[in-house]
């Protein structure tokens, strides 16, 4: 299998460049610990707030090189994973609160990129969410409405007919359109970010593996390349890596792979059969869903939510490929394109994602409040990483924000079992959840998971 560096078409497509890395004894006044999306725009508003403030970021790879670089370039404007998660989680007003502050924050988004000229190839073409089955169109019907309850008009409802008219797929039997958000490159857009955090005197410190993070006098001090960088405080943007560094979060969160093709080139031919002229990202109404979406330079990305754990907490290079995943990715896209069978898919990878049992982020602070971190954005990172950078970048800095009063930032999630029944509760959840897709009533198990809000999906 390839290196996820050649294996990720994303990160395949980033021009070659030197980077700079920790070589030496140096010193902070805030570190950041991740060089994804997460802790570039902590760095960002961190600099935002202020501007004379010492800052350095430390990424064991690339900027980008963990799930920043390897999602399906999807931007939606949900904070949380459904705006009916967030009734059940925080209350009506609250949500509705999430709400605009969601599709707020995805129009921040992209006027700042537009304003620093940073390349991601962003296309404004909103998504479609699809349904394959008679109780997941249902589902669509009353997501809708419960959507405009939120004070949320960009999303519509379509028949058959309509969706089967936007693109070409037998499976369709109806869906939404939402009119927000869009697609772009991932990793150019994480790269950009850096850029313009070097630019604004953020030091970035690439290809820098922090062994260890301790308390160090009235700071702390971050052991990694066989040196040392000390900081006042530090941001932990580490996503599910997070428990290398701190392993207490453990409770709170569960690391997860997700598994992604992206196709060769289609002909005018094949894309005339299968349509998608609006070229909207796609999801489709089952709990382990595929999503999809086109690239500018005319394939397809073809995803799947079916996340997997890997025993005792796994995260690294070891969980990058599955052989398994692909060709059940492979066999998907037949059953939705049967006209296009015969497509080939030259790159394949898997990513690390955290998910929360309530399934929206989780921030914290340890070490005596030396250290922040936020993480857990469960499939929905790509807009949502800025707010946790702006939340992020708050706490660091003991800044008041109305942000930090949100129930989202102030209330722990519902904790996961420690292993091995960790283990043993994902494959069980695991085999309820596929009995569900399969058009089966949810299990005991599941109804009472969804009892308390607890879910298990990316």
């Amino acid at each position: 299998m390839q290196p996820i560096e050649q294996a990720c078409y994303w990160l395949a497509r980033l021009p070659e460049r030197e980077v700079a890395s920790l070589s030496a004894p140096a010193e902070a006044d805030i570190v950041v610990v991740g060089g994804g999306l997460t802790g570039l725009w902590t760095a960002l508003f961190l600099k935002e707030l202020d501007p004379g403030r010492d800052v350095a970021v430390v990424e064991q790879g690339i900027a980008a090189y963990g799930a920043s670089g390897r999602n399906a370039g999807m931007l939606s404007e949900t904070v949380d994973h459904s705006h009916a998660l967030a009734i059940q989680h925080f209350g009506l007003e609250e949500a509705r609160r999430l709400a605009a502050l969601g599709e707020r924050n995805v129009a921040e988004l992209t006027a700042f990129i537009a304003e620093r000229g940073i390349a991601c190839d962003y296309e404004p073409t909103g998504r479609l969410m699809v349904a394959l089955t008679a109780a997941q169109l249902e589902e669509a019907r009353h997501s809708v409405a419960i959507a405009r309850n939120l004070g949320v008009d960009s999303w519509r409802f379509l028949e058959g007919p309509a969706v089967r008219a936007e693109v070409h797929s037998p499976l369709y039997r109806g869906g939404v359109a939402v009119a927000g958000g869009g697609i772009l490159d991932p990793a150019k857009l994480t790269d950009g970010l850096r850029r313009e955090a070097e630019r604004l005197g953020v030091r970035v410190f690439e290809r820098t593996t922090v062994a260890s993070l301790a308390t160090a006098g009235s700071g702390v001090e971050l052991r990694a390349n066989g040196t040392t960088l000390r900081a006042r405080r530090a941001v932990l943007a580490t996503s599910a890596y997070t428990h290398h560094l701190l392993p207490q979060v453990l409770w709170r969160f569960i690391p997860l792979y997700d598994y992604v093709l992206v196709s060769e080139p289609l002909t005018a031919a094949q894309w005339e059969l299968i349509g998608w002229k609006g070229r909207q990202g796609i999801t489709d109404g089952r709990t382990f869903f595929n999503y999809y979406r086109p690239t500018a330079d005319g394939r397809v990305l073809w995803g799947t939510s079916e996340a997997t754990y890997y025993p005792g907490n796994t995260v690294g290079p070891q969980c990058d490929h599955s052989p398994h995943h692909y060709e059940s990715l492979r066999r998907s896209w037949r059953l939705h394109f049967p006209n296009l069978a015969d497509l080939e898919w030259p790159y394949a990878w898997g990513g690390a994602i955290c998910s929360t049992t309530r399934m929206t982020p989780y921030f914290g602070r340890a070490m005596n409040d030396r250290v922040c971190y936020g993480l857990g954005y469960t499939g929905h990172g790509l807009g949502t990483t800025r707010l946790a950078g702006r939340i992020l970048a708050h706490m660091a800095l003991d800044r008041a924000s109305d942000l930090l009063d949100l129930p989202l930032v102030r209330r722990r999630p519902f904790p996961y079992p420690p292993e091995p029944v960790r283990t043993w509760a994902v494959n069980q959840v695991t085999r309820a959840l596929r009995r569900v897709d399969a058009g089966h009533p949810p299990s005991l198990l599941l109804r009472l998971l969804d009892k308390f809000g607890i879910g298990f999906s990316s």
